[in-house]
């Protein structure tokens, strides 16, 4: 009969156990790499996504600021334009007269 301890676990099946995570933890760490570096890259990967939405915002930012001053720069030409027109017209119906 083996003999028992207190736990309810014999030394083999301890040995076995402490084995087959050890070959566990080694097998991840071969194929996905060891937990340190596992971390800067997940760290990395949110610093990279983070710049990307912040220079997307910056971006928009830009683009908006843009289309604003272009109208309103549009809007000033036009009224003026209008304005230039509208006394011109008025000389030359005068003039016509």
């Amino acid at each position: 009969m083996p003999h028992e301890q207190k736990g309810g676990m014999n030394n083999d099946a301890i040995l076995l156990e402490s084995v087959k995570t050890h070959r566990a933890r080694l097998r991840g760490a071969f194929l996905i790499g060891e937990l340190a570096e596992r971390r800067d890259v997940n760290d990395n990967v949110r610093r990279l996504i983070g710049s990307m939405v912040l220079a997307a915002v910056i971006c928009a930012g830009c683009v908006g600021t843009s289309f604003v001053l272009n109208a309103i720069n549009a809007q000033a030409t036009q009224s003026s334009t209008s304005t230039t027109s509208g006394s011109t017209s008025e000389s030359t119906g005068a003039t016509a007269k």
